[in-house]
């Protein structure tokens, strides 16, 4: 990856380079980039922590955040999968 410009949406191309090489989703690591360059760094990873565990949630909750971040194929997962998608989107 090195060498190539995540896009004009990337505001942070180092902290995009660095999520991406720790194994988040090119979504996830633009997300987290883009964060990082409209405050802080230091204030961006404090913001949340007011989201309960995904196992404490029903699977009908689970559900409707996964479509709302857009992960594609929920209607067929199972709680376990939901909560592995939602961490991993």
């Amino acid at each position: 990856m090195p060498g190539r410009s995540p896009g004009p949406s990337v505001k942070d191309d180092k902290t995009y380079e660095a999520v991406r090489r720790q194994g988040a989703s090119k979504e996830k690591a633009a997300r987290i980039a883009n964060a990082a360059a409209n405050s802080s760094r230091s204030s961006v990873g404090r913001r949340g922590g007011k989201s309960g565990s995904y196992e404490d949630m029903t699977k009908e909750q689970l559900y409707k955040r996964a479509k709302r971040v857009g992960i594609e194929g929920r209607s067929h997962m199972s709680k376990g999968e939901l909560i592995d998608s939602l961490r991993n989107h």
